[in-house]
């Protein structure tokens, strides 16, 4: 058995620990491989890449995707290259519409009285892409939300007075993009996708034709019975199996790194991985 974690934020997107303080993180909880997925950007990677040298903790180097769907839908990319030119062109295009849509949020908070600055979410974020987990966390410490959850509820959670929706790649758009720079993609937490299992393999008929790889399979939160159905589903759809913890550290308290699967749980050639 090993532990592995395929599914990690870091400060380049929405997480509280930079790519080398989440090898650390993970060096201590004995994990074997780490994949570093952050929203919308790779700029975490090449930290990510040296860190996991420097630690002696396996990396695979990755993204997630958000794509426009009637439901949550997210692609995470493994075994993203040194130059994925076709997939940074749309994170480019994705971050621009990005800016735009927390220029539009910043606006409506400052028209409900909130004093809140663009330097400050600069500051908060710590790298490249802003997202809501930094407003809210900026909303607490000023007093205007009790907590994270209360933030999101009042101000930033669809349907909530400060939101405002995001602009997304299609699922063909975000798996092409992650093929076409040497990557293989996989459908992250399904259970977000799909209610049950008679739409979720629909869904993934479409997703495959498109070139999908795997699905998420192992967890936070998923009884053992929902891991079986689902590793019976992506047995069933071709795809493999995938785990991970989706870690935002502080941003979501209560989830640590780390999943225990079988040594043999994924061909780890085929992710650049040696074991």
């Amino acid at each position: 058995m090993m532990v592995i974690d395929l599914h990690t934020h870091s400060t380049y997107s929405d997480g509280t620990l930079s790519p080398s303080q989440l090898v650390i993180r993970a060096k201590k909880k004995k994990i074997s491989v780490l994949s570093l997925t952050d929203h919308d950007t790779l700029d975490g990677l090449n930290d990510f890449t040296r860190a996991c040298l420097k630690h002696g903790v396996k990396g695979i180097r990755g993204v997630e995707l958000s794509a426009r769907f009637t439901s949550t839908l997210h692609i995470l990319g493994y075994r993203i290259g040194e130059d994925p030119s076709a997939l940074e062109e749309k994170l480019v295009t994705l971050r621009c519409h990005r800016n735009e849509r927390n220029r539009i949020i910043l606006e409506k908070l400052i028209q409900k009285g909130i004093k809140i600055s663009y330097e400050e979410l600069v500051t908060e974020a710590g790298g490249d892409v802003i997202a809501r987990p930094h407003f809210a966390r900026i909303l607490v410490r000023k007093g205007y939300s009790r907590n994270l959850h209360a933030a999101f509820m009042e101000y930033l959670a669809r349907g909530a007075s400060a939101y405002v929706d995001r602009v997304r790649l299609s699922p063909r758009e975000c798996i092409d993009a992650i093929t076409q720079s040497g990557g293989l993609p996989v459908l992250a937490h399904p259970s977000q996708t799909a209610l049950d299992e008679d739409s979720l393999l629909s869904i993934l008929a479409e997703l495959k034709e498109m070139g999908l790889w795997g699905m998420e399979c192992v967890y936070p939160g998923y009884s053992s019975r929902s891991i079986l159905q689902y590793l019976q589903v992506a047995s069933r759809m071709d795809l493999f199996p995938t785990a991970g913890t989706d870690f935002h550290g502080n941003n979501r308290k209560g989830t640590d790194l780390g999943m225990l699967v079988r040594d043999d749980f994924l061909p780890w050639a085929r992710l650049n991985v040696t074991l």
